[in-house]
């Protein structure tokens, strides 16, 4: 890469304070090209994981249906600014006729060898392809220059090609002065922009641009362009430290090829014969996979003094307090994945032993505690960023999960409580000897204590008769349930918020709106009644006050029993048990009770108290 110019060099002339460098001739090097200026596509058949779009293109240049205007977007660096220029390569290529081989004068992406056009666009220094970049040219007059300039026929290509990079950075006027243009543009000018936050882009200018979404590379296919490049560049690096590089760079290649190029210098640095995961390690400053999960297995049994020392360990090492918390959550995910969707195909980054035990902790542990930890981890994460002392913090949240996986499910609360037992804990997870194994042995199992279940009985709603015509309707509650059995959910909301009932009879109803209520509710409601009934019913808004509506009675329902509820002693004896805990909900265990259970809850007499924990985190 860094060749030395030929040695017929003349010798150095003496420099303006006079002195003489000598006559031996001065070594100049070539400029070193970082991997991802280096193997930057020029062809779409370089791009790797973009299939559809390169199909989508292929199959328009083919059938000559170019469109105005492309937007693309996606994470940094998964080739948003390379595509464009490809496609301005693509809307100008060009090759004359050369022996047996016919001229090419048409659009194409088919780029076997560059045309005549090519070197200078790759090169961004062609007079009819104009890039821009918007973070630095976010005005109204750097749009008018576009759109003075589009009016003009290009000098040499077939196409003039605006390509504006990160083009949400453009003001709200420059959106506005370039509508007209971007909508109408000359039949010789072409758009191509690129963005990473495509949300910031206005709807406006969307709609007239044909949109790209670039993906993230998958990492099986990372590693593999990883390794054509290292054996391109004679470099030996093992499969495990480009699984991490792969992993650290999240789908972007630019970054991947970034972190590859100093992974060469760590390398090199450390006088090794090959790149190993170790020397790659040190260099991202991240933990090894398998002391993660040792960390999560010790924090699940809720050993904190095991997962502080596991901690303190790698930071010892050089891991950053940040990075092994992430690392932690992403191990937490991956098990609520294998626990949820044990069939899923597993990313080429994991390792077998990694994808071994998550199987393991998949089949013990239940997903309320890993949704716990998860919760835990992402505020623990947060706060992290904020500390000026990032070890503690991360021991904090360790602390935290390690007693999370120690409480015990509300029922079993609730239970313990009824029958004068204390609200003891026990561990989620125990090592236990297995039988007739080895010396030391341990299978992970989980205690016979009842998980945390979710009681949740299906939805009962109120049937009626039939939605055949002549239906009877004996009150305003059948009406409700009538829209809700047609499945009116937007009627049957309003019914029940907005509607104070006067008079309820058959053929008529009439009703005071609440505040907020629709004037159209009553024609909509005369309509559907019609439909659903198959009579003429007269509904009209009265000027009395009318009944509370449902909600409201609902609401108040609800009040007086909370109010009832919290001066039970049972409940009283777990309101004092979990400090910060409130009643949000009360259902009766009554059988005529409709509504369904949204919640787990714990009964006291004939009532159900549903009991939140507010912050239950912070609080442990």
């Amino acid at each position: 890469m860094n060749q030395p110019h030929e040695p017929d060099q003349k010798p150095a002339e003496p420099d303006q304070g006079g002195f003489d460098l000598g006559a031996a001739p001065v070594q100049k090097t070539a400029a070193y090209r970082v991997l991802a200026r280096k193997y930057r596509p020029s062809t779409f058949d370089d791009l790797i994981g973009q299939d559809a779009m390169v199909r989508t293109l292929r199959n328009a240049f083919d059938l000559d249906r170019i469109h105005q205007a492309y937007i693309l977007t996606g994470v940094r660096g998964v080739g948003k600014t390379t595509t464009a220029r490809i496609l301005a390569r693509a809307f100008n290529y060009e090759m004359p006729a050369r022996g047996d081989a016919p001229s090419i004068v048409r659009p194409t992406i088919d780029m076997l060898e560059p045309g005549v056009h090519c070197p200078a666009i790759i090169e961004s220094r062609h007079v009819d392809v104009i890039e821009m970049d918007a973070a630095s040219n976010t005005g109204i007059d750097d749009v008018r220059e576009i759109i003075e300039s589009s009016r003009y026929k290009p000098v040499m290509a077939r196409y003039k090609v605006f390509i504006i990079d990160e083009v949400h950075m453009l003001s709200k006027q420059a959106f506005n002065g370039l509508l007209k243009t971007l909508e109408e543009p000359p039949e010789h000018v072409k758009f191509l922009f690129a963005t990473t936050e495509i949300e910031k882009v206005p709807v406006t200018v969307r709609s007239r641009c044909q949109r790209f979404d670039l993906r993230r590379i998958d990492s099986d296919l990372m590693i593999s362009h990883l390794s054509s490049i290292c054996d391109r560049e004679s470099v030996k690096i093992s499969d495990k430290a480009l699984a991490l590089i792969a992993r650290a760079a999240e789908g972007s290649v630019r970054d991947a090829l970034s972190l590859t190029d100093q992974a060469i210098a760590h390398g090199s640095a450390a006088g090794e014969d090959a790149i190993s995961e170790a020397a790659v390690r040190d260099m991202l400053g991240v933990a090894d996979r398998s002391l993660i999960i040792d960390l999560f297995e010790s924090v699940m049994r809720g050993d904190v003094a095991s997962a502080v020392t596991l901690m303190k360990e790698q930071y010892d090492q050089g891991a950053d307090p940040g990075l092994v918390l992430s690392d932690l959550a992403e191990f937490v995910h991956f098990v609520t994945m294998l626990k949820i969707a044990p069939d899923t195909r597993l990313d080429a980054s994991i390792t077998q032993d990694e994808a071994e035990r998550g199987r393991r902790f998949a089949g013990t542990l239940n997903v309320a505690t890993l949704t716990r930890a998860w919760q835990i981890l992402t505020k623990g994460m947060s706060e992290l960023r904020d500390s000026a002392r990032p070890l503690a913090s991360a021991d904090m949240v360790l602390v935290r999960i390690a007693y999370a996986a120690d409480l015990p499910s509300p029922d079993e609360v609730i239970r313990r409580l009824s029958t004068g037992g204390g609200a003891e804990t026990r561990p989620a997870l125990q090592s236990q000897p297995q039988s007739g194994g080895g010396g030391g042995a341990s299978a992970m199992r989980v205690q016979s204590a009842q998980a945390p279940q979710a009681r949740m009985p299906e939805i009962q709603a109120r049937t009626v008769a039939s939605t055949a015509p002549r239906v009877q309707l004996a009150r305003f509650e059948d009406l409700v349930a009538l829209a809700q059995t047609n499945r009116d959910i937007q009627l049957k909301l309003a019914l029940e918020r907005d509607v104070r009932l006067v008079r309820f009879e058959r053929g008529m109803i009439e009703f005071a709106l609440a505040p907020g209520g629709s004037p159209q509710l009553a024609a909509n409601l005369m309509r559907r009644l019609q439909e659903w009934t198959g009579e003429r019913w007269m509904v009209a808004i009265s000027s009395s006050d009318g009944a509370p509506t449902l909600r409201e009675t609902s609401d108040a329902r609800d009040r007086e029993r909370a109010i009832g509820v919290r001066a039970d002693p049972l409940v009283k004896s777990v309101l004092e048990q979990f400090p910060g805990s409130e009643i949000v909900a009360v259902r009766s265990l009554a059988p005529e009770a409709p509504e369904p259970l949204t919640v787990s809850g714990a009964y006291a007499g004939d009532e159900v108290a549903y009991i939140d924990q507010v912050e239950d985190d912070d609080d442990l």
